[in-house]
């Protein structure tokens, strides 16, 4: 076997897993199949007989150009009429891309997540996804973010706060709204308005802005006219996932891991008192959002 094919053997035995830590922190297929034929690259032009532990080498490559690539876009944030050029690819990617393996991968690793990953400063989410999800400790964090291990411990510990929340409503029962959404989300997905029914406050009210009500019409009284009209809805409610949203338990649709709508709720007792369904991009920002444990919905 030749050095070049047995870099490849290796390289290919780390691929998988370095895909993994660059779709958590970028949140794109195609982003994340670019950083690691970036490593790749680097790789071939490297002296590998000579790095000691290559997968370890590889995970911090993979971080480095993710967190570039993180900052980057904040600079294109910050300066939207700036052209970028695309840059050619390290090298031919392996199989094709398509929307429907992303929406794969992003359901796989939790829509909610990718949300609240999303939010995360790009050093935050570095620290969080290296050391909270692949177990990567933060003497090695702390040499890709150029801090002190202390200091990555605390972006990590800013982070886990944020993707689990930063507080709850006050005398919020979590485990019996999370059980009414879950029952709610599964009636919506079934098209069972007699269930619905018996989770919503019979005076049930929805409230929609603007760039929601295309979808639900807005301002609907009472709980049997609303299951009545939600039956149309089972088709989107497959996109849909629970989350905590500004300290209770909610629900948000992100396709392929980007939020397109929030709902909102209150709650009477063990019913469903109220939903306000949010798609002003300006509002859905500013929503403190949260990833709950997981469950079967």
């Amino acid at each position: 076997m030749s050095e070049h094919e047995w870099l490849a053997e290796r390289f290919e035995e780390d691929r998988g897993r370095l895909r993994g830590v660059a779709y958590r922190m970028l949140g794109s297929l195609t982003d994340a199949d670019d950083a690691v034929q970036e490593a790749w690259l680097r790789l071939s032009r490297s002296d590998a007989r000579a790095i000691e532990n290559l997968s370890g080498w590889l995970t911090t490559v993979v971080a480095r150009v993710c967190l570039d690539q993180l900052r980057s876009r904040q600079v294109r944030r910050e300066e939207p009429l700036e052209e970028q050029s695309a840059p050619e690819p390290a090298a031919p990617v392996r199989g094709p891309r398509n929307p429907e393996e992303e929406a794969v991968m992003a359901d796989s690793v939790g829509l909610a997540l990718l949300v609240v990953l999303e939010r995360l400063d790009p050093a935050e989410r570095l620290a969080f996804v290296l050391h909270d999800l692949f177990d990567l400790p933060f003497s090695e964090i702390a040499e890709i973010v150029g801090r002190s291990p202390e200091a990555a411990r605390q972006l990590a510990s800013l982070a886990r706060r944020r993707v689990r929340g930063a507080g709850t409503t006050p005398g919020a029962d979590l485990a019996g709204q999370r059980r009414l959404v879950d029952d709610f989300l599964a009636a919506l997905r079934a098209g069972d308005a007699g269930k619905l029914v018996t989770l919503l406050d019979p005076e049930f009210e929805v409230h929609a802005d603007a760039a929601a009500q295309a979808a639900v019409p807005p301002d609907i009284h009472g709980a049997e006219a609303w299951a009545k009209t939600a039956v149309r809805l089972a088709g989107g409610a497959r996109l849909a996932r629970v989350a905590l949203v500004e300290g209770s338990v909610g629900i948000v649709i992100a396709p392929r891991g980007k939020l397109f709508r929030v709902l909102r709720f209150t709650f009477e007792g063990d019913r469903i008192a109220t939903m306000e369904v949010i798609g002003d991009p300006e509002r859905l920002q500013a929503l403190e959002l949260g990833v709950l444990e997981t469950s079967s919905q």
